[in-house]
């Protein structure tokens, strides 16, 4: 007795088609994925306040950057990572040097980029000095003796008999400043990562139809 075996369709054909439909699924879904959170990180970002700009520092990429891959990969990150993780931990801010943290008041104006200012930046503009005013209750001070101009910053005074002159609070000084949490990244991306077992079934399912 001759016995026979012949598998139709062909085998080896059947598995490299399998593999290739599971190639695509897996990066279709890591693209999907990756794009996911890009989008909800950016959300976030916008909807607390911290500006459009703040928001596009999020980007994401695939890997393999071409071609598709059991193994792909979403990387999502930011390019300024610092600002990023201070607003999603809300951690404590102290002085470097172990004295004080000025926080500028309105009268301080902003600096010459456009961010904060020091004092010393203040008083090279203003060609003032700043005077350190103790406070037992409340923070303490670095004030001007100078006045108040039209958009309310301090600035010299132009009397020189002294008219309209006062003391304005320029800086505040505290000893640490607790940063609040605006940011939760980790909960989009648990959420993402939560969901990419369903999209891979879902994209190899489609690869296949």
């Amino acid at each position: 007795m001759k016995l026979g075996l012949e598998i139709t369709p062909d085998l080896v054909a059947v598995m490299a088609a399998e593999i290739k439909a599971g190639e695509k699924a897996v990066s279709a879904a890591m693209r999907e994925a990756g794009t996911d959170l890009k989008s909800a990180w950016r959300g976030q970002i916008t909807q607390a306040g911290l500006g459009r700009r703040l928001s596009n520092s999020i980007r994401s990429q695939t890997y393999p950057r071409s071609g598709d891959s059991l193994k792909a990969a979403a990387l999502v990150w930011s390019k300024a990572p610092q600002i990023i993780g201070a607003h999603d931990a809300g951690p404590l801010i102290r002085s470097k040097d172990g004295f004080w943290l000025a926080i500028p008041t309105p009268a301080a104006g902003r600096g010459l980029r456009g961010g904060r200012i020091t004092p010393g930046e203040w008083e090279r503009r203003r060609g003032l000095r700043l005077r350190f005013v103790y406070r037992r209750r409340g923070p303490s001070l670095l004030v001007a003796d100078g006045r108040l101009n039209n958009r309310g910053q301090g600035v010299a005074s132009r009397s020189k008999a002294g008219r309209g002159r006062s003391t304005v609070p320029i800086f505040l000084l505290v000893p640490q400043v607790k940063l609040r949490k605006r940011l939760n990244l980790e909960r989009d991306a648990d959420r993402v990562q939560a969901a990419v077992p369903g999209l891979i079934v879902a994209n190899w399912v489609e690869a296949k139809l």
